[in-house]
């Protein structure tokens, strides 16, 4: 019996099959199904990986060396400014990628029931992302670094009960300080990315455990199957090396921003949350804090665990928004939700304007309860409108979470570029 010489590139291979099965089916492998988000989130992931790791080589968690750490890194011919441009800006394009990749799923029809464990590990890792991402934003020690997070440990202390105990954790301090970044530096570097890819590593198992990426319905008929080695490894891999090409090519035109070295006794105005906190903070300026902070974001992540469990929600499998009638719902939806959000916004102004005062009844009333019943009976109307009009409830449901997120979507944009010194609205 002869022995076959295994080919050179067999455990390439190998590996490839423990991530994708042999064939798969050849409607799933279309650009237009997923735009390669997954995929794109998982290469940030291992970039941000690299970069951190190389960062570790010139940076310094002490706080009197931290900021002149980084700002050694651009000097001369270093590569380490590169390193941490590509990390900056990796990190930011992953909580869109990462946001953008839980909208295309659930648009998608993918919450069947094999997949819900999936949908609620994949929200998990969104939160991680963007606390990965604010953990790791105190670390430069500039202005801009050091007032976000002290802002945004501000918002933490509104949460009842545990609020003020958690943001003096975080801290270690009674103020943002020397122990804060310590503390900061830990979590970012130690704690945080061995539970990210633990959490990927079981991701990605579920996803090949539930046959790959969603179908549509066959009606019976066999899907014509493809070999996932070249054919879908290789439109991986351009995606993933076009990702890169971009990421790097802008990393080496634009610079992380690096503000002035920390100040605690200089507040920057306006001082501004870091961009994907800032509709909490635009949210902050129009409820009370009990509400912008803990219950209406609470209620948000509440929607978004509850999809695969609501019956009779599920969009059509494979197909975006469920065909074209739900795709001109979706968008009608989404631009509604961030005009009403700029409308609400510019009312409220007004009003303030007018009255000189938020108090005109008790704060948790006017500012909280009364407002937050108007926007669940907004929405609640906006989903009896559209089954009255003959649409699918898994039509009328996508429109409430799209409008919700172009409300979402509205705060931040309103938040970043029209909130001017003193937190004024630009426009006025």
């Amino acid at each position: 019996m002869t022995n076959q010489t295994p080919p050179r590139h067999a455990p390439i291979t190998g590996f490839l099959f423990h991530l994708h099965p042999r064939k798969v089916a050849a409607e799933t492998i279309r650009l237009n199904l997923s735009f390669g988000l997954g995929g794109m989130a998982a290469i940030l992931f291992l970039v941000l990986t690299i970069t951190g790791v190389l960062q570790l080589l010139s940076y310094s968690s002490d706080a009197a060396e931290a900021y002149q750490s980084v700002i050694h890194m651009y000097a001369g011919a270093s590569l380490a400014g590169f390193i941490r441009n590509i990390h900056h800006w990796a990190g930011n394009f992953l909580v869109l990628v990462g946001m953008l990749h839980l909208l295309r799923v659930y648009l998608t029809g993918a919450l069947d029931r094999s997949r819900r464990l999936n949908w609620l590990i994949g929200c998990t890792l969104l939160a991680l992302v963007l606390l990965v991402n604010f953990t790791g934003y105190l670390l430069p020690w500039d202005q801009r670094a050091f007032w976000a997070v002290t802002i945004f440990l501000n918002m933490v202390g509104y949460i009842p009960l545990v609020g003020a105990y958690l943001s003096e954790l975080l801290r270690d301090s009674a103020e943002v300080g020397p122990a804060t970044l310590a503390n900061f530096f830990a979590i970012h570097v130690g704690i945080l990315p061995p539970l990210m890819i633990v959490l990927l590593v079981y991701h990605f198992w579920l996803i090949r455990k539930s046959g790959g990426l969603v179908r549509s319905r066959s009606d019976g008929k066999q899907p014509d199957m493809v070999s996932a080695v070249p054919t879908l490894v290789a439109r991986e891999a351009a995606i993933g090396f076009g990702l890169c090409a971009l990421l790097f090519i802008f990393s080496a035109m634009i610079d992380a921003p690096l503000a002035g070295m920390a100040n605690p006794g200089e507040s920057p105005n306006p001082a501004k949350a870091a961009w994907y906190f800032m509709g909490l903070q635009e949210l902050l300026l129009h409820l009370h804090p009990v509400f912008a902070i803990v219950i209406v974001p609470l209620l948000v992540f509440l929607l978004l665990g509850s999809l695969p469990f609501i019956k009779r929600i599920e969009l059509e499998p494979g197909i975006w928004c469920g065909g074209s009638r739900g795709r001109w719902i979706a968008t009608i939806s989404f631009l509604s939700g961030i005009l009403a959000a700029v409308i609400l916004v510019v009312i409220d102004e007004l009003a303030l304007k007018t009255s000189g005062s938020t108090h005109v009844l008790t704060p948790w009333l006017s500012r909280g309860l009364f407002p937050l019943l108007g926007l669940i009976l907004f929405f609640g109307l906006l989903y009896q409108l559209l089954r009255w009009k003959k649409f699918a409830p898994s039509e009328s449901l996508m429109s409430v979470v799209l409008a919700c997120v172009g409300m979402i979507c509205g705060l931040t944009l309103i938040g970043v570029w029209f909130r001017g010194p003193g937190m004024t609205l630009g426009f006025f």
